[in-house]
């Protein structure tokens, strides 16, 4: 994804008092801290700010207005999701862009695959996979996290609900890293084209000979009387590949950092599996990574600021979470909290349809991690530096544990 350096010029309905100089893909210090980064925005600018950089957008940067604009399609429109506005008219993904109730038929295709249900009769396939690739590296009492475990389990799982071979996954990896994160070797563009060369002979395979696979599920299925077409199809695949690699490999990072770095939450879950389920809930609320934006539909006054038709309002969802408006002590991560509230998988008509599966995806690794490495932390060679995007990461966490008591 390509970024320019260039400053917008400020409206004349843009309240001075209202500019911050805000690169939401390059803030001050998310190299350090990525959460603390975003928080320190939050708490020294207004409830809605406009910046002039990546072509001059408004930023919601409370809970309370994060929550408004996301769940308000008929005043702001998910047309237009990312930042800056030239790259996000490319984007045009299914069912991501479409507002209700035309996106609904769309998200039907894929949505039954992602209900409680369905994530419980994966469980034991999650569960097997998760220890496999603990068992790989165990005994050497040192690991990569990143490149051995979270680039590899939620991606191997994915893969197989789609029947693509693992081999491709680096590959298609790279290419939503490079529609995702500013300044890779691909430009937005390149990125979504070469997604779509890759799709458009699977799709013409499973139309061929449907299987019961996920993208033969969605190809096939009921779209208000007919199946989706095949630019529909390839717009629909894609989008969902995007998704399916992407947010979860980054999420692991961040809670697996957090735990390395606090043997007593390590004890804590040790002793308690049964409460891990229920505590994903409080790292997905404290380690949110995502950043969309909405578009706004009409000339409006919103808290406080003139807004006009066709300009971007970004939404860092981990804003909420983060907020002290919303939480208390918003920055701690607290096991005992029982009321935490969060838009980490967003809210409104687009919240995220996966979100049962990433929770189970969580929970398993860190059950069955604890089971076999009770005490762990960061290694030496780790290289922790944050980077920013439409998706957070971490560079490298590489840990390291006491093999002889693993």
């Amino acid at each position: 994804m390509t970024m320019t350096t260039a400053l917008a010029e400020k409206p004349a309905h843009v309240p001075s008092d209202r500019v911050v100089d805000a690169d939401i893909y390059a803030l001050p210090g998310i190299t350090d801290d990525f959460h603390a980064a975003w928080h320190t925005l939050q708490v020294n600018s207004p409830d809605i700010a406009w910046t002039p950089r990546n072509e001059g957008h408004w930023i919601a940067l409370r809970g309370d207005v994060i929550a408004e604009v996301l769940g308000d399609h008929e005043r702001f429109s998910s047309r237009i999701i990312i930042i800056p506005k030239s790259v996000g008219e490319q984007h045009g993904l299914l069912p991501t862009t479409l507002d209700p109730p035309v996106h609904r038929p769309y998200r039907q295709l894929f949505s039954s695959s992602f209900t409680p249900g369905a994530i419980r009769k994966l469980a034991p396939s999650i569960r097997e996979t998760a220890i496999d690739l603990i068992e790989a590296f165990l005994a050497r009492g040192h690991c990569d996290f990143t490149a051995e475990y979270a680039r590899l389990f939620p991606v191997r799982i994915f893969m197989a609900m789609v029947d693509l071979p693992m081999s491709d996954a680096a590959t298609i990896q790279h290419w939503a890293e490079c529609m995702t994160r500013p300044d890779r070797d691909m430009t937005f563009d390149e990125a979504k084209q070469a997604f779509f060369r890759y799709v458009e002979p699977i799709l013409d395979a499973r139309r061929a000979q449907p299987g019961e696979d996920l993208i033969s599920r969605m190809i096939t299925g009921d779209l208000n009387g007919r199946m989706p077409d095949a630019q529909e199809a390839i717009a629909l695949v894609t989008q969902v590949l995007i998704a399916g690699v992407d947010t979860v490999v980054n999420f692991l990072g961040f809670a697996m950092l957090y735990l390395a770095e606090t043997p007593e939450a390590q004890r804590a879950l040790a002793a308690s599996p049964d409460t891990i389920l229920r505590i994903t809930g409080e790292l997905f609320r404290r380690y949110g990574l995502v950043t969309i934006a909405r578009t706004v539909v009409s000339d409006m006054e919103f808290h406080g600021v003139q807004l006009k038709a066709g300009e971007l309002v970004a939404t860092p969802t981990m804003l909420h979470g983060l907020d002290d408006r919303q939480n208390v002590d918003p920055m701690k991560v607290d096991f005992a909290r029982r009321d935490g509230r969060q838009l980490t998988f967003g809210t409104g008509a687009h919240i995220c349809v996966g979100q049962e599966l990433a929770r189970a995806e969580v929970a398993i690794t860190i059950e069955e991690w604890l089971k076999r490495i009770p005490a762990f932390s960061v290694a030496d060679d780790a290289d922790t530096h944050a980077e920013g995007g439409i998706v957070g990461s971490i560079r490298r966490l590489s840990l390291r544990w006491d093999q002889s008591a693993a």
